[in-house]
């Protein structure tokens, strides 16, 4: 069977091909936007706190949600809404009433809509592709949003260079792309259950119940939230240390490009890589090869060499997501599989809120240097956990 030869997963995957591509593009933009505008890492941290605000607070109420209303609309709705907030930025700067509160609520409304999203397209995902072909189509989203990371900051720079409202209205525009996409879609998306729903206070803790069930599944996400706080906070530390050593923001721009390639080369290689690695040996290993990477940021004197560490470091970091995800969605029944993957994104990214306003506190009292040893030293104590935990050390092979 060819994935490719699946119309609703193609319209699904380009739609988002554009739409990735945009949010990097803005997503690029923004903290260069809060660094032009007021010059502090602190409000920086904020709005980004802002935008990642939604997958600690919206996560869980939303996965019984995207299990009991229209899949479809959800998807369609979601894109349409974080369009019209993404344009009201470049409107606010022609006028010239653009504040900071301002980007802090419209990155907020993009988080929600892609919490809601994220959330339905892989609900949604297990209806539309056979389950033999589920772990290539898991590794072709990772790859899709690995290339437009690639692509989306060297964008972003060169836009915002010309522009500063530019990378905004194109994000805008692909929304819109991604929303005619979506309409190309067929297929049934919905769950066949046909048991009563819960009430939805306690749906909103089904999840999390199943995931505490699961020891290895529990640790993995555990896991992978404290890997996530350190790498959102390290997305800011190495933008205000390119800035410390004399880059423009399109330096900026390709620099981030250049660490996203290596997510992309990974997501690439790990649709085959990861039929040959168990679990355990993911875990624990990409834990050590970011421990033996991090360190070294604090020794560059050039953006490309940050970029080309930061590469290193995405490289492996798609196997990891593909192990995890394909083991939830083979392991967890469909109609639970919302619930399931909103507690999971609430534990693993939901100190992302947190780790972006650490960010623009470490940068503040002490400078990038400091900072990168100190994330460091926390990969440090997220290796050696991983290295003790039963569960991982005990994982089975994906068969």
């Amino acid at each position: 069977m060819s994935l490719w030869r699946n119309r609703d997963f193609t319209a699904l995957w380009g739609g988002q091909v554009v739409s990735n591509l945009g949010a990097s593009i803005s997503g690029t933009a923004m903290p260069l936007l809060v660094l032009t505008t007021t010059g502090s890492p602190a409000d920086a941290g904020l709005v980004g706190a802002a935008g990642t605000l939604p997958y600690l607070v919206v996560n869980l109420p939303a996965g019984p949600l995207v299990d009991r209303w229209n899949r479809r609309r959800i998807l369609l709705v979601s894109e349409v809404v974080a369009g019209l907030a993404l344009l009201t930025v470049p409107l606010a700067m022609w006028s010239g009433v653009l504040t900071i509160t301002q980007l802090a609520v419209v990155a907020f409304v993009q988080g929600v809509c892609f919490v809601f999203f994220g959330l339905t397209e892989r609900a949604a995902l297990p209806k539309i592709v056979p389950v033999a072909l589920l772990p290539t189509a898991i590794a072709q989203n990772e790859a899709r949003s690995r290339g437009a990371a690639l692509a989306g900051p060297p964008l972003g720079g060169l836009l915002f260079g010309a522009g500063a409202a530019l990378p905004f209205l194109v994000n805008a525009i692909s929304y819109v792309a991604a929303s005619a996409a979506l309409l190309l879609i067929r297929g049934d998306l919905q769950n066949t259950t046909t048991a009563p729903a819960e009430p939805l206070w306690r749906a909103t803790t089904t999840g999390l119940r199943w995931i505490w069930r699961h020891p290895l599944i529990r640790a993995a996400i555990l896991l992978l939230a404290a890997s996530n706080l350190i790498f959102q906070a390290l997305v800011l530390v190495i933008v205000v240390l390119a800035q410390h050593q004399g880059a423009t923001p399109a330096t900026i721009g390709l620099m981030l490009g250049i660490y996203s390639g290596g997510g992309l080369a990974g997501a690439l290689a790990a649709s085959r890589l990861h039929r040959h690695v168990t679990p355990r040996a993911v875990i624990i290993g990409i834990n050590w090869i970011w421990v033996a990477l991090l360190p070294l940021l604090a020794l560059t004197t050039h953006p490309m060499q940050i970029a080309a560490i930061g590469a290193a470091c995405a490289f492996i970091g798609p196997l990891w997501n593909v192990v995890i995800t394909t083991y939830a969605s083979v392991l967890v029944p469909n109609e639970l599989l919302g619930r399931v993957t909103s507690a999971a994104m609430t534990l693993s990214w939901g100190v992302m809120p947190l780790a972006s306003l650490a960010a623009g506190f470490l940068l503040t009292t002490l400078g990038p240097t400091p900072s990168v040893y100190a994330l460091s030293t926390a990969m440090l104590a997220v290796a050696v956990v991983s290295s003790l935990s039963p569960a991982v050390r005990r994982a089975p092979a994906l068969t």
